[in-house]
């Protein structure tokens, strides 16, 4: 393949052109362009015809405007990248005239490069949580850094066996580990103790009061069971979603819905008021006084007889000493919550997204994602 230069400065023609010209026009007819060359210092008009190969040896580097065997620019690379963090491939696909596949490419390659290697080091708190992403993908658990929101580690699978690559890692890093905040897994909790012994685990507030709900519903199922009257079964029935406010979020218009219904059942009105109180657990100011009065709780917890209360006290017993260390730290796990809610929304996004390390690059870089819902 050749390439005709028909212009430009005698000295680089003779320098770059081989013997042999071949007209690039007819002698004596008008430069196709409308350009009269006599400055180039060819007979009658007559064009260069100049190897490709010696043009490229004298070009030296690569353009600086795309990358080797690529056919899309750097800045058309930049500009995907950037739409991608507000909008789905499709659209993105769509505004710029790109595949799918090739704009899914370019994204890919860009998180690649950005995420293969996760800095570990400067870790002081850490957040351990599991989260659900459906039938086939199942479960995965993640590690976030406490202070800055970001996903450290992703692992598949749930429980202690999903961090095994990452306490290598961290170990290999130097970082020291002050705290962290989980569940009441005693999967994760016996993990963290096994490979950070020096570290504080907090179980968090959330998931506290989350499983005190859970007993609380249990409680309201069962008293729906053995209602006498239907009145009292149709009141306590509909007060399911009522339960789990927190008596100073609790909508004026539905307050005494809620009253009356707690009147119609003791059992019911002493778990919900137990359950208002032990969310004040985590206003006390010290170890100590956390301590007395979640001990205090659990006596008025075993004396009301109620199954679901009792068993309510005896994890807060056997929970202790993570619940407690939230005095120390006042760590909780609502970033995770909020990632958890944005996993959501960028599953919803990308549904039915296939690729495992394309989903797991995803996550890496959420905190960069501005996806919202709308409609």
């Amino acid at each position: 393949m050749v390439l005709c230069a028909t212009g430009g400065p005698a000295g680089l023609l003779s320098e770059l052109c081989q013997p042999g010209l071949r007209r690039s026009w007819a002698p004596g007819a008008e430069d196709p362009d409308g350009a009269d060359r006599p400055q180039t210092g060819l007979v009658e008009g007559e064009g260069a015809a100049l190897p490709v190969q010696r043009l490229r040896a004298n070009l030296g580097d690569l353009p600086p405007f795309v990358g080797a065997y690529e056919h899309i620019s750097r800045q058309l690379q930049r500009y995907v990248v950037n739409l991608s963090r507000m909008m789905t491939i499709l659209d993105v696909a769509e505004l710029t005239g790109l595949g799918w596949d090739t704009v899914k490419g370019i994204i890919k390659k860009r998180l690649a490069k950005d995420y293969a290697h996760i800095r570990l080091k400067d870790l002081r708190r850490l957040a351990i949580d599991e989260i659900y992403l459906g039938r086939k993908k199942k479960f995965v658990t993640l590690v976030i850094d406490q202070e800055t929101g970001r996903i450290v580690w992703v692992g598949r699978g749930r429980a202690g066996d999903a961090l095994h690559g990452f306490w290598r890692r961290l170990k290999a890093s130097g970082a020291k580990i002050e705290a962290v905040a989980m569940d009441m897994s005693q999967a994760y909790a016996a993990a963290v103790a096994r490979h950070l012994p020096n570290a504080l685990i907090v179980f968090d507030r959330f998931h506290v009061m989350k499983l005190m709900n859970e007993k609380l519903d249990d409680l309201r199922r069962e008293l729906v069971r053995d209602a006498q009257s239907q009145d009292a079964k149709v009141a306590i029935k509909g007060t399911r979603w009522l339960l789990l406010y927190r008596r100073d979020n609790l909508p004026k218009n539905k307050a005494r819905a809620l009253e009356d219904a707690l009147k119609l059942n003791r059992p019911l009105a002493t778990a919900y008021m137990l359950k208002e109180e032990l969310a004040l657990a985590w206003e006390q100011g010290s170890w100590e006084e956390m301590a007395d009065f979640c001990s205090s709780w659990c006596e008025k917890a075993i004396l009301s007889g109620i199954d679901q209360l009792m068993a309510m006290s005896e994890s807060l017993t056997n929970h202790a000493e993570g619940i407690l260390s939230y005095t120390v730290t006042r760590m909780t796990n609502g970033r995770m919550e909020g990632i958890n809610r944005k996993i959501k929304t960028m599953l919803r996004v990308f549904y039915g997204l296939r690729d495992d390390d394309f989903l797991r690059l995803k996550l890496y870089a959420l905190h960069e994602s501005k996806h919202k819902l709308v409609g």
